[in-house]
């Protein structure tokens, strides 16, 4: 090992342990009081709850851990968004887990907390997973009412998309483990089926205070909608409980007489460890997001065996492209080569610049993929597409469209793994957020953004600088230094791997280790979906 190695080693180790420290951080929610608070009333936490319900011998991943991270500081923060999500099995099936965090804000929806439960339908709805609710909250956070309530993707979303999964015969099962209020209400009882916890669970559209206030009622909490009332009067829960572990077995029971789904029968076989040692990719991932390195080494760590067939490999290689298997289950890899590669003309192409050659070859891969039912996997560490005359005169443009149209309407499930740089439309036609990957996860040394920081911060410094030059004011190179330093840490703020899972451009942020569970899992998910309709490019341009 080089003394290279051995310095990106230590560099992205140090990332990881901050990326460790940072989720320890986060599972401690509202902080340990509130904890104990909680435990105090004979209550288990989000996560507490999840771990109980999952099988504890299977793998499990979760969705949006850092969902509203350095957000609403001025409301005292929300950490995980105030609800847990995971992926996991119940019973040995597959299922998504989706609890309200009580200890943030008793477990109030902030924007971002109806982000994250649309995410989780959404992943259900795509992979036809069964989906639980264990519902603890006081409802929408009302200071921010107006981000919440009335929109498309707001609040009244989640009911929407209850009623469609029920159509899709998507298993809903929703546990009432305290606070079940206003519209909140309709979640459960839109569910297949309802449990109540006794004494601590409670379901109504409006409280005590609020019936008092509005038709002069007097009465308690409990008798107004808790579990004896709608175990037993209304009818609107199916199952009581006498606490929240009852609850969970009872969850746990049902969840074990599902039937088994019909499988789309992606292609799998027994699994091989990777020949060549993962942890090697510490070592290889460089330190700057700037440097050249080989991402073939990465990929020869990350697949079974180490063993991967190239598509093309003599032709467009600033793209790699070929088939290979992970989990056992068979992949398409589509990943950007850092290294600078020549040509057989004798050209130099810079490494995670999209030519238009690696555009075209892609495009054709996706399209061999799709018509063998192959899962595809991105894994992006791209700065965008070739720029400059003789790029834009070989019709770099339509190459890069042609790519994008592929990723568009690809029919098979997709799954992004963002290494390094994920630059402007490189991001896209490297199946970014918006290109409807199954899951999208990040490296810690992740960088999202339209551009990089310095390249940013020279445009907007520039634009600064003649803003104020209209003013008739000029500065001295000094204050061009200072003004450049400012925007660049802002600008590289924006790009951090945590701001951009903060906002669930992606679903997580995750030691590389993980990457291959990650995959498996959500190929493993995807196969209970069928697809639904063929591969069709459209009008493209040839």
């Amino acid at each position: 090992m080089d003394l290279n190695f051995n310095k990106n080693e230590d560099h992205n180790k140090l990332l990881v342990s901050d990326l460790k420290h940072k989720l320890a951080k986060v599972y401690l929610g509202g902080g340990e009081k509130r904890i104990e608070k909680l435990h105090q009333k004979g209550k288990m936490t989000a996560r507490e709850r999840i771990d109980y319900l999952l099988d504890a011998d299977r793998n499990a991943i979760e969705i949006g851990a850092f969902a509203g991270e350095g957000m609403y500081e001025e409301h005292g923060g929300c950490p995980s968004g105030g609800v847990v999500v995971k992926i996991g099995y119940i019973s040995g099936k597959q299922c998504i887990v989706v609890a309200n965090d009580a200890t943030v804000k008793a477990g109030a929806w902030f924007p971002i907390t109806g982000k994250k439960n649309l995410r989780a339908q959404e992943i259900a709805i795509e992979n036809r997973l069964p989906i639980i609710y264990l519902v603890d909250s006081a409802g929408v956070y009302l200071p921010m009412q107006d981000e919440i309530f009335p929109d498309k993707e707001h609040f009244g979303r989640i009911f929407r998309n209850n009623a469609v999964m029920s159509s899709m015969g998507i298993t809903q099962i929703a546990a009432v483990m305290g606070s079940c209020v206003a519209g909140g209400a309709y979640l459960p009882i839109m569910s297949d089926e309802a449990l109540i916890v006794d004494k601590t669970g409670s379901i109504f559209l409006a409280g005590s205070y609020l019936v008092k206030a509005a038709i002069g009622e007097t009465i308690d909490n409990e008798t107004l909608g808790g579990a004896t009332t709608h175990c037993e009067i209304s009818g609107v829960t199916d199952y009581k409980s006498k606490d929240d572990k009852d609850a969970l077995d009872t969850i746990q029971n049902i969840v074990s007489k599902i039937g088994a789904p019909d499988l789309t029968g992606y292609n799998r076989i027994p699994t091989k460890a990777p020949a060549l040692n993962p942890k090697d990719i510490y070592g290889i991932l460089p330190k700057a997001r700037n440097e050249q390195y080989d991402m073939q080494e990465i990929i020869n760590r990350l697949v079974d065996n180490s063993e991967f067939e190239a598509y093309k490999e003599g032709y467009g290689q600033t793209i790699i492209t070929g088939y290979a298997r992970i989990d056992g289950w068979a992949v398409g890899i589509v990943a950007n080569q850092r290294k600078i590669v020549k040509t057989k003309k004798g050209e130099m192409q810079f490494g995670g610049v999209i030519y238009s050659d690696a555009a075209d070859k892609a495009t054709r891969f996706i399209a061999n993929c799709n018509q063998k039912k192959i899962p595809l996997v991105f894994l992006q560490d791209v700065t965008g597409f070739m720029v400059g005359s003789k790029s834009e005169h070989g019709g770099i443009i339509k190459d890069g469209a042609k790519m994008v149209n592929a990723v568009s309407n690809s029919v098979v499930p997709k799954f992004t793994v963002v290494i390094g740089n994920s630059y402007g439309a490189g991001n896209y036609a490297m199946c970014g957020k918006a290109y409807d990957p199954r899951l999208i996860c990040a490296w810690p040394s992740a960088a999202l953004a339209v551009m990089g920081g310095a390249q940013a911060a020279k445009v907007l410094l520039q634009i600064e600088t003649a803003s104020l030059k209209k003013q008739g004011k000029q500065l001295s190179e000094e204050d061009e230094k200072e003004l450049f330093d400012t925007i660049k840490a802002r600008y590289d703020q924006q790009i951090s791997p945590y701001y951009a899972a903060a906002r669930l451009w992606t679903d997580a942020i995750i030691d590389p280790l993980e990457t291959r569970k990650w995959i498996s899992m959500g190929i493993e998910a995807a196969d209970q979906a069928p697809i639904e309709k063929p591969f069709n490019l459209g009008v493209i341009q040839v």
